[in-house]
């Protein structure tokens, strides 16, 4: 029987946190390496700018080219067995990495951890396991899954370095993604069906839909240019700290507070954006701090304190960023497209990746450390001028709910009926899955009356 006011069944929770767990535990993998592996890949035979800044980012390129075929794969061969093949060639790029000692080894194992694209996977998985109605819950405790993960990372990364080197990192890392694959198998509930979620999939034959929205596109040239930029910077500012006086093994005092202090500047805006409904205000002043740290660094790169201060605004641009650019897919996107529009979104968040670490490594190594910045600062610029045409989103959510037990007129009839309630504002229904798609405003949307008509024809 499906209520929207539900709770989580007990299985429903037990899926949703695992596989969380599992995604932090991959994504803490490669977060812990950020703020380390530029100064280990100085060390290595054969190391060059360059060199150091594709071994940071080669991750992003396997990504981009296998996350989607990982998901497609898993509708033919099972969701468990994709991801435990992905978590062990993670596994094993983490052990190369751990044992190497030239640049090239390093680079070997970063591309396998790249090849475990399994993130489309658990998404699809957790769609498996989770009624229509809680689906949004269920992705949206992922997605605070990641964001934690990140800020564990950097911290934790160094802390870890200090004690037994870079190697120790991927080490640890190789053990996390063991105890993932544990997970997978011991906990993680099998699903009874495997099917296509809309919601949560890529669908092939959507793309077009997708890459001809402007909107859309704005967005993940978006999610593409500040991963750009993350990755550049971490080519160097690390030994830019470590050159301005900041002991080896002590970087993590300068990344928790930063973090923490900037997560908190960033919630009250996060609120205003959705609460207030000032989403375009707050998305384009966030660029426009990205850019504005990006140029402090081009001048301040040779002073401590100034590269925290710098970093700290950096980051108070880039949380916020990362907290609303998913929301504004989801809101963007039509609700039957969404699976499609963020598998483009992730790929181009791992393009992100790759491109930055390779420029910055080869800004860095041609013309030095301020043209990084200089370059990162002109491409915060033009995603700033890119995004003052977009619209300003509609503030809605999206909702499913199963039509399984309803005849075709019935099913049309529900939907006419749904279409007069006030606060629903697209419907989408698909009979090949018996799914109603539906955009709704949750502070118009009379969620009674929507029971009630849920109650009246899908529940009896």
């Amino acid at each position: 029987m499906q209520d929207i006011t539900s709770s989580m069944t007990l299985s429903e929770k037990r899926a949703t946190w695992s596989l969380a767990g599992i995604y932090a535990l991959r994504m803490l993998g490669l977060f812990m390496i950020l703020p380390v592996l530029s100064l280990f890949a100085e060390q290595l035979e054969g190391s060059t700018p360059a060199l150091i800044g594709l071994a940071m980012s080669i991750y992003g390129l396997p990504q981009v080219l296998l996350q989607i075929p990982f998901g497609l794969l898993s509708d033919r061969f099972g969701r468990k067995k994709m991801i435990i093949i992905g978590l062990v060639l993670f596994m094993i790029g983490s052990v190369i990495a751990a044992l190497s000692t030239t640049i090239y080894g390093v680079l070997v194992g970063r591309a396998f951890q790249g090849a475990g694209a399994v993130s489309a996977v658990i998404m699809a998985l957790v769609a498996d396991l989770t009624q229509e109605v809680h689906r949004t819950k269920a992705m949206a405790i992922i997605g605070i899954s990641i964001g934690a993960s990140f800020g564990v990372g950097i911290i934790a990364g160094p802390v870890i370095s200090g004690f037994g080197g870079v190697q120790s990192v991927f080490a640890v890392t190789a053990v996390l993604t063991a105890l993932a694959i544990l997970a997978i198998i011991f906990i993680v509930p099998d699903p009874h069906q495997t099917k296509l979620h809309r919601d949560a999939e890529f669908v092939p034959e959507e793309t077009m839909h997708v890459l001809k929205n402007p909107d859309l596109l704005r967005l993940n040239y978006g999610i593409f240019t500040l991963h750009m930029i993350l990755m550049a910077i971490f080519v160097v500012v690390p030994s830019l700290m470590r050159d301005a006086g900041l002991l080896a093994g002590g970087e993590w005092k300068v990344y928790l507070p930063i973090f923490v202090i900037s997560m908190a500047f960033a919630v009250p805006f996060v609120i205003l954006a959705e609460k207030k409904r000032k989403m375009k205000q707050v998305f384009i002043g966030a660029i426009a701090v990205v850019m504005a740290a990006e140029l402090g660094l081009s001048f301040m790169h040779q002073s401590l304190i100034g590269i925290i201060a710098f970093l700290w605004l950096f980051f108070c641009g880039f949380n916020l960023l990362e907290a609303t650019l998913p929301s504004l897919i989801s809101k963007t996107a039509p609700a039957d497209l969404k699976g499609t529009a963020m598998g483009a979104y992730s790929s181009s968040q791992f393009l992100g990746l790759f491109i930055g670490g390779l420029v910055g490594g080869w800004f860095n190594g041609v013309f030095g450390v301020t043209a990084v910045f200089l370059f990162s600062a002109a491409a915060a610029f033009s995603w700033l001028l890119v995004s003052l045409r977009m619209k300003p989103p509609r503030y809605v959510a999206n909702l499913l709910i199963s039509l399984e037990k309803l005849s075709e007129p019935d099913a049309n009839a529900f939907i006419v009926e749904m279409g007069k309630l006030s606060g629903v504002e697209e419907i989408t229904l698909h009979y090949d899955e018996a799914l109603a798609y539906l955009k709704v405003d949750n502070q118009q949307l009379d969620k009674d009356k929507l029971q009630g008509l849920i109650t009246q024809y899908v529940n009896t």
